[in-house]
C-alpha cells in the first residue's frame, strides 16, 4: 500500500490553517476589542502582549496558501477565482493592521487616534472576510470541468455574512481571554467582564450555524444526523457544551489561564465541525482531495521541503512564546 500523498498534504494544510486560526485569532481579537477600552495605557498594554510574536503568527497563513497552491492547484484556482473579492479585502485589512501596528507606537499623540482606528478597522475587515470565506466554502462552489463557473458575488449571502459575524465574535473571545492570561489588575478585570457576554454570543452563533447549515445543505444533514454517524459525532457538540461551561466557570472565578486554553479548544471544536461537514471534499460540494491533487511527483518533491521547514517553524514559534511568557508589565515589559 503506497503513501497517500493527497491525504498527507490535506492534513498539513488543515494543520497550518488551524495554527493560523489559533495564533492570529487572538492577535486579531485584540484589535476587535480595542474599542471597548479608551485608556491609552491599557491600549498600549494590549498591543504589547502580542508585539513580539504577531508577525510570526501569519507565517501559518502563508504556509497554508503555498501548500494549497502546490498540492491542490485545482482547489487553489477555484477558491481564488470564487473568493477574489473577500480574499483581497482580507489582505487589505491585514496590511492596514500591520502598518498601524508598527506606526501607532511611533506616532505623535495627535496622530495616534488615526492609527488606532486603522488597527481596529484592519482587524475587523480581515476577520469578517475570513468568516465570509469559511461560509462560502460550506456553501460550495459552482465548478464545470476544472473551472469555476459561478458569479463574482456568489460568496455574498446571508449565511456567509453570519459566518463573518461569528468569526468576529470568536476572535474577540480569543483576544479577550488572551489578555486575561497576559495582564493584571484593572485591564484584566475589564477583560473578565467582557468575556462572559462574548462567550454567550459565540454559543448562540454556534447553535444558529449548527441549525442553519443542515437545513441549507441536505448532504451535511445526512452526514451529521444519520445513524450511526450521529453516535460517532455526538462528542463534538458535547465537548462544545462542556468547554462553554468550563470557560464560564473560569471567568466567574477570575481564572488566569484556563479561559484562554478552553477557548482554543472551543474554536478547535468549531473547526472540527467544519471539517466533518465537508470531508473529503476540498472543493465542496463534489470535488474531493484526490481529484484536486497535483501529480504525485510534485507532491512528493514538496513534501521533502515541508518536512524540513515545518519543524523549524514550530521550533521558533515555541521559542518565541517561551521567551515572552508571563504577564505584561506596563513599565517593564514581561516578567
Amino acid at each position: 500500500m503506497g503513501i497517500d500523498l493527497p491525504l498527507i498534504w490535506f492534513t498539513i494544510i488543515v494543520f497550518a490553517t488551524l495554527m493560523y486560526i489559533v495564533m492570529d485569532g487572538f492577535d486579531l481579537g485584540i484589535g476587535i476589542i480595542f474599542p471597548f477600552t479608551k485608556d491609552p495605557q491599557h491600549r498600549d498594554m494590549m498591543v504589547n502582549t502580542v508585539a513580539p510574536v504577531w508577525d510570526g503568527n501569519e507565517t501559518w497563513l502563508v504556509l497554508g496558501g503555498a501548500a494549497l497552491f502546490g498540492a491542490f492547484p485545482l482547489a487553489y484556482a477555484v477558491i481564488i477565482d470564487a473568493l477574489s473579492i473577500p480574499l483581497t479585502l482580507m489582505l487589505v485589512g491585514l496590511i492596514f493592521r500591520g502598518v498601524a501596528f508598527e506606526f501607532r507606537s511611533k506616532a505623535t499623540l495627535h496622530h495616534r487616534p488615526f492609527w488606532d482606528k486603522a488597527f481596529i478597522g484592519g482587524s475587523y475587515l480581515a476577520t469578517f472576510t475570513q468568516g465570509i470565506a469559511v461560509g462560502a466554502v460550506i456553501n460550495g462552489f459552482k465548478v464545470t470541468g476544472r473551472e469555476f463557473t459561478g458569479g463574482a458575488f456568489d460568496w455574498l449571502t446571508p449565511f456567509t455574512l453570519f459566518c463573518g459575524l461569528g468569526l468576529v465574535i470568536a476572535y474577540a473571545l480569543l483576544g479577550c481571554t488572551w489578555l486575561i492570561m497576559k495582564t493584571e489588575h484593572s485591564l484584566q478585570q475589564r477583560m473578565h467582564n467582557l468575556a462572559l457576554p462574548l462567550l454567550l454570543l459565540l454559543l448562540v452563533i454556534f447553535i444558529a450555524i449548527s441549525i442553519w447549515t443542515p437545513i441549507q445543505h441536505p448532504a451535511i444533514a445526512q452526514r451529521w444526523f444519520s445513524m450511526p454517524n450521529i453516535l460517532y459525532l455526538l462528542p463534538v457538540p458535547l465537548l462544545v457544551l462542556i468547554c462553554t461551561c468550563a470557560i464560564f466557570n473560569g471567568i466567574r472565578k477570575n481564572a488566569h489561564h484556563s479561559p484562554f486554553i478552553l477557548t482554543l479548544l472551543l474554536v478547535f471544536m468549531g473547526f472540527s465541525g467544519l471539517g466533518i461537514s465537508i470531508w473529503p471534499n476540498i472543493i465542496p460540494p463534489g470535488i474531493d482531495i484526490w481529484a484536486a491533487a497535483a501529480p504525485p511527483q510534485s507532491q512528493g518533491f514538496m513534501l521533502v521541503g515541508a518536512l524540513f521547514i515545518i519543524p523549524i517553524i514550530l521550533t521558533y514559534t515555541f521559542w518565541s512564546y517561551y521567551v515572552f511568557r508571563g504577564k505584561i508589565n506596563p513599565e517593564e515589559g514581561y516578567h
